[in-house]
């Protein structure tokens, strides 16, 4: 791998490193946005009146829809810390790269 392709896909990596958290954010907050609330509500209660329909006795049927909405609330607490570690991850790659750049120059010119 030359050089340049390294760069190149050094380049890559940042851009990923500082996109895919503010996509992530996004998608949690259109998660967790007031209509898509409403929506959850309107999909939980279908899904309660199927099971009650299917003869489903009513405690189970609760329990079936509290696990059905938690997965939606797990999926997005699970998308939060995500968001948040590759954020962190990604400064903290950021600052040792710097800290690498500083050091790499300091040994050039100590060369000269």
């Amino acid at each position: 791998m030359s050089e340049h392709d390294v760069e190149e896909l050094k380049g890559v990596f940042d851009v990923l490193s500082s996109q895919i958290p503010a996509l992530i954010r996004g998608i949690i907050a259109s998660v967790f946005s007031e209509e898509a609330g409403r929506e959850m509500g309107k999909a939980a209660g279908a899904f309660y009146k199927g099971l009650i329909e299917a003869g489903i006795p009513n405690d189970v049927a609760i329990r079936m829809t509290e696990n059905y909405i938690s997965v939606f609330t797990n999926l997005g607490e699970i998308m939060k810390k995500l968001s948040y570690k590759m954020e962190r991850e990604g400064k903290i790659k950021k600052e040792a790269e710097e800290e690498k750049g500083e050091e790499e120059a300091g040994e050039r010119a100590e060369e000269q």
